[in-house]
């Protein structure tokens, strides 16, 4: 957050700097408020691209086998310009290349959901994905020990977490070039 502060003031300064040379080369024509609306509107300009770049910004860095399975949209009243287009306020992310399954049930997975949201810590919440049976639960430390004891409940039909979970992984970049070499 401190980094996105700097680069907020440093932008407002960089249009400041822009302001008074095209002032100087017109010979000091420009109006005396000019400066101070180009550097608040530069600073307003910058947190609306970094507010709806971050998700954005967020996936492009998530290392292969991390599959982004919903993008959770708020809008807001202070922020006016997301009932013109919604922001991103979460990610949830999928760790597709981390799951796991027991030996005696393949068709039951455990995976990490990883929830990434704007200003927040990122959560983890461990999850069984059921792909026979369409169904879906919270991992508990007794759950984890027998996955029948878990508080199973039904996913609707086309739920991305169950359909990227149960589906295979699809190849990365680096691992084709690894296959051609």
């Amino acid at each position: 957050m401190f980094l996105e502060l700097i680069a907020t003031f440093t932008a407002a300064l960089g249009a400041a700097g822009l302001v008074l040379l095209i002032n100087k080369l017109t010979g000091g024509r420009l109006p005396k408020w000019v400066m101070p609306v180009a550097a608040g509107l530069t600073m307003i300009a910058y947190a609306v691209w970094s507010e709806y770049s971050w998700a954005d910004r967020t996936e492009a860095e998530l290392p292969p086998g991390m599959v982004v399975v919903k993008r959770i949209e708020q809008q807001v009243f202070w922020k006016p310009w997301t009932y013109i287009k919604p922001q991103v306020a979460a990610l949830a992310v999928l760790d597709h290349a981390g799951m796991k399954t027991r030996p005696e049930n393949t068709d039951i997975k455990l995976a990490d959901l990883y929830v990434f949201a704007r200003w927040r810590r990122t959560a983890v919440v461990p999850q069984f994905l059921d792909c026979a049976r369409g169904m879906r639960a919270d991992v508990s430390d007794a759950a984890l020990a027998d996955p029948a004891q878990a508080q199973w409940r039904p996913v609707a039909a086309g739920d991305k977490v169950l359909g990227m979970a149960c589906a295979p992984l699809p190849p990365t970049p680096q691992s084709d070039q690894a296959d051609d070499g």
